[in-house]
């Protein structure tokens, strides 16, 4: 399964083992010869991950050449083509060739989306498949701080707490920052490592309750230096954090890089169709 642009490929892959890490959040590892080609670029790598409907052995999928994939594997009836999510690598190993994804688990029975139901449910021997990076320096690593960043900042909500962690490990000794990282339950809290001069804040937001980040943010003394920002979570919340960086603190909007993961009251799959009618 190759030919895809040089930069991305398919990499078939099946489940290893699972572990709970908290109320919220499931590690996966997955493993498979075809892994010892995702090159990981570490910090905040992305990749897509396909998954098979409740019934199927496998995710169906078209394998078309190029850019064409999205619109093959649009052309399968919805009940038939495999899900499509998107995650960020927590962890990569190279021998044997292992990946471990964090999901984020929401809702519980038909309550649940997809990939909820099929993490919590997956068993060793599961298959997938992940379109990723064929090279580790590719366009699905967000986290590119200038040459003359004084100091960084993070904000993240349980859903880019995997990739807080990557960049957070991947930051050099000697890094200044503060990171803040919000999750719904106490017990989702995990020991990160991170530079000495790093500080890592954990906010718990409280059921129903509207995110912390902004007014811990605004509370902060921030760094002397220039500052890097990177911004992940729901989209609303990443707005304004943004919107307080740049227009409040007046810090360069070209040193904020800011991903909405999600975004309240919508699935990812109206999310890619609203992207894709926005490109035709």
């Amino acid at each position: 399964m190759t030919g895809q642009a040089q930069e991305y490929d398919f990499f078939p892959a099946h489940v290893l083992r699972t572990r709970r890490l908290g109320p919220t959040l499931l590690r996966v590892t997955f493993g498979g010869a075809a892994l010892r080609g995702f090159a990981s670029g570490g910090r905040d790598q992305s990749f897509s991950l396909f998954l098979p409907h409740p019934g199927q052995d496998e995710p169906e999928l078209p394998y078309a050449e190029g850019e064409g994939w999205f619109a093959a594997w649009r052309a399968i009836p919805a009940e038939r083509r495999a899900v499509l999510r998107s995650y960020t690598v927590r962890a990569q190993r190279a021998e044997p060739p292992e990946l471990d994804v964090d999901f984020a688990l929401h809702g519980t029975g038909p309550d649940a989306g997809p990939a909820t139901t099929w993490a919590s449910t997956a068993g060793p021997g599961a298959r997938v498949v992940l379109l990723g990076p064929a090279v580790a320096d590719n366009r699905s690593v967000s986290f590119r701080p200038p040459a003359d960043t004084g100091c960084v900042l993070l904000l993240a909500d349980e859903t880019a707490l995997p990739a807080a962690g990557g960049i957070l490990e991947w930051l050099p000794p000697g890094t200044r920052g503060l990171a803040w990282i919000e999750v719904p339950d106490a017990a989702d809290i995990q020991d990160l490592a991170a530079p000495d001069g790093v500080r890592v804040h954990w906010l718990v937001r409280a059921p129903g309750a509207p995110s912390g980040l902004l007014p811990a943010l605004r509370a902060a003394d921030l760094p002397d230096g220039a500052p890097y920002a990177w911004i992940a979570g729901e989209s609303g919340t990443v707005k304004e954090l943004r919107r307080h960086l740049v227009r409040e603190r007046g810090v360069d909007k070209r040193a904020v890089t800011f991903s909405g993961y999600w975004r309240r009251g919508a699935s990812e799959d109206r999310l890619r169709e609203e992207a894709s009618a926005g490109r035709s």
